[in-house]
């Protein structure tokens, strides 16, 4: 089979110097659009963004910041979160994102455990940065508030040339550990993953030769390695800009005013999008009728016609026009949501990774697919299947470049996660005869009947939110031997969700196996505890 490759991209072996090139050969076209508290837009120019970042780091170098410090970045998504990242690579320092939804406990237990030496934190953060000050102070020597970057830039610019020219004339290895990302904790203790130069740069050289594309728009949390691949590095290599979310409440608004061609989002957002046109059609009175039109789509492409675009206009154009597709990974996607939105003319390339991986290990093409499918392995690894049963399902292993050093200052679980050299996952799937994984779910949330099955309930959750549109998240679990379903309702889009909830999901279970039925629903007032990833976390779900 044909695979797709696009090769016009240089490669790399140490981030550094993706940000110096791409900074070089972006030169004065635009790198970012943002907009500020006041709600003022601003435009970045490649070479723009690269003189604050330089003059920053003069700035931080003058305070004390030198190459190989760990450097924590405690802020919500901004224009100066990006500044200060690429900075800290510039410079060689080891950065380490932080997860804003986390307590001050946490995270101070979590800059505790690598000793980190530098904070930035947002003037949002102050009081969690006031506790972590207080708790690490024998490591955290220096602390910098986000809010005052841009008087650092300035007083960075004036400062002799010797600072900026430590900060430009330093050099690193692609053994080099570059950044300590810790886990999000949804179903335990959080672990700091190592990240070399070589595992990240390995990564991103294998991403962008599988896809590629225009302008995008970008507001997955900027502390997960997910938004580096497809944003913070794929905006250098490519030339392309990109405007900074800072707001999920503004997605729909942001989208239709930038017209991406594409983004990055994680299931959950996938799903939000799906309900959202399905609720406009119902609400609009379409609903058949845009039924109907994906039948005759679907016609039409079996034919070689593609008409998607001009039949359903009125949605593209509520997503500014341009979106082509949507980078999507992260956790399991109904294959129906998948399939509903490539008829409409979007395309989800699906994905399978983990921030261990870099995170990126599979990833389909924009001709190369199948639907369900988290796509081809990358070019930067290999993966395989341990201990499969009579399906050809057992959990995933990865083995390559891109696979973490290991976990920070913790050779047990280090050990415990390797085997024979290959990283074992912790993620149940399976691997068809043309090479295409298909992700089921993790191994630790995997429902064990008492009559020995085995059920993914991501699965099962998936099918809910397909079938039944007024679901606005769902967790199922198992509960005195029953699958449960924990379901939080959109009662605005229905009133009377409360009602058929029960017979609703009776006929979605009429669409499972027999041991994969819901035997009990459990109907929540509020939303669950996610983490900033959108992923709920599960061992608080009846919290």
């Amino acid at each position: 089979m044909l695979r797709e490759f696009y090769d016009d991209f240089p490669t790399f072996d140490v981030v550094r110097d993706i940000i110096i090139d791409g900074a070089e050969r972006g030169g004065s076209k635009r790198q970012f659009v943002f907009k500020d508290k006041n709600k003022k837009e601003h435009e970045k120019s490649f070479k723009e963004v690269f003189e604050d970042e330089c003059a920053l780091g003069a700035y931080i170098r003058s305070q004390g910041v030198d190459s190989g410090l760990k450097v924590a970045i405690l802020s919500e998504n901004c224009y100066m979160w990006n500044v200060i990242f690429y900075t800290l690579q510039v410079n060689c320092d080891i950065c380490i994102p932080l997860d804003t939804g986390l307590s001050k406990e946490d995270i101070a237990a979590q800059l505790s455990d690598c000793t980190a030496h530098v904070l930035f934190y947002s003037s949002a953060q102050t009081e969690k940065a006031e506790y972590v000050k207080n708790i690490c102070s024998e490591s955290l020597k220096l602390v910098f508030c986000v809010d005052e970057c841009e008087k650092f830039i300035e007083a960075g610019k004036s400062l002799p040339d010797s600072y900026r020219n430590e900060l430009l004339n330093q050099s690193t290895s692609p053994e080099a550990l570059a950044a300590i990302v810790y886990t999000s904790g949804t179903t335990g203790k959080t672990k700091g993953i190592m990240l070399s130069n070589k595992n990240i740069c390995s990564n991103v050289n294998a991403s962008l030769h599988a896809i590629t594309g225009g302008h995008g728009i970008g507001f997955l949390p900027l502390n997960h390695t997910y938004s580096w691949v497809t944003g913070l590095f794929a905006s250098l290599v490519r030339s392309e800009w990109g405007y900074i979310c800072t707001s999920l409440k503004s997605i729909y608004s942001d989208i239709k005013e930038y017209k991406p061609y594409q983004f990055a989002a994680v299931p959950m957002m996938v799903e939000m999008i799906y309900k959202h046109i399905i609720s406009t059609a119902k609400r609009n009175g379409t609903y058949e009728k845009l039924m109907s039109c994906i039948e005759c789509s679907r016609n039409f492409m079996l034919s070689g016609y593609d008409a998607r675009r001009e039949m359903f206009s009125d949605i593209h154009e509520a997503f500014g026009g341009n979106l082509e597709y949507i980078l999507c990974g992260g956790a399991y996607l109904a294959p129906e949501i998948e399939q509903f939105m490539y008829d409409i003319g979007i395309q989800i390339i699906t994905g399978y990774g983990l921030t261990e991986c870099s995170p990126c290990v599979t990833c389909s093409r924009r001709y190369d697919y199948k639907i369900g499918s988290v796509g081809l392995v990358l070019d930067c690894c290999e993966i395989k299947i341990a201990d499969p049963d009579e399906n050809g399902i057992g959990e995933i292993c990865v083995k390559g470049d891109n696979v973490m050093m290991g976990y920070y200052g913790d050779e047990k679980a280090t050990e415990e996660v390797f085997k024979d050299g290959w990283l074992h996952t912790g993620d149940c799937g399976y691997i068809d005869s043309e090479g295409f994984l298909f992700f089921i779910g993790r191994k630790k949330n995997l429902i064990i009947l008492s009559n020995g099955k085995n059920v993914s309930p991501e699965e099962i959750e998936a099918k809910l939110t397909a079938e039944i549109d007024y679901i606005k998240e769902v967790a199922v679990c198992e509960k005195d031997n029953k699958i449960c379903a924990y379901v939080y309702l959109d009662e605005a889009a229905n009133p009377d969700a409360k009602d058929t909830i029960y017979e609703d999901i009776k006929k979605v279970n009429l669409l499972l196996s027999d041991f994969k039925r819901i035997d009990k629903v459990i109907i929540r007032d509020t939303e669950f505890i996610k983490t900033t990833s959108l992923k709920i976390k599960r061992q608080e779900i009846e919290n």
